[in-house]
């Protein structure tokens, strides 16, 4: 999280939507500011794909809507998203594919979640990615190293 987010905490009964109540505290990961996504600056090309996903801020933020609503799990899954945003693509769908059953060993499945750790500060993930090598391993659900 960044220092925005560590200073902000959200009160769903007063800031909820935060497009309409609180846009001025959503950013881009480029960090424009909400109000300067607009069909006008699309057209003009001052709107790139980039300047419209959602910033790892901003999914803080709706955690905290939804923590604020009883919703925890929602909140947990933000968290979890929030984590990924700064993680290709194509490695997030490298990741999702080593997950499905025989597809990968124990210990490959550890190097992924040491990966998402270290690299990425991911620990939420990392933990999952863990646990998920655990059960596979338990359940026979690994590839046997050749």
């Amino acid at each position: 999280m960044s220092d925005i987010t560590n200073n902000i905490k959200v009160d769903y009964e007063n800031d909820y939507p935060l497009a309409a109540k609180r846009s001025e505290w959503i950013k881009t990961p480029t960090g424009k500011n909400l109000k300067d996504i607009t069909l006008e600056a699309v057209i003009d090309e001052n709107v790139k794909a980039e300047d419209v996903r959602i910033s790892r801020d901003t999914l803080e933020l709706q955690a905290q809507v939804a923590e604020g609503s009883g919703r925890c799990a929602i909140a947990r899954n933000f968290r979890r998203a929030a984590e990924l945003i700064s993680i290709s693509d194509e490695r997030i769908l490298e990741i999702y594919n080593a997950l499905r059953p025989y597809r990968s060993t124990k210990n490959e499945l550890l190097a992924i979640a040491d990966e998402l750790e270290e690299k990425y500060d991911a620990k939420v993930n990392a933990d999952f990615i863990r646990e998920a090598a655990e059960v596979y391993s338990k359940r026979n659900k690994v590839r046997i190293e050749d």
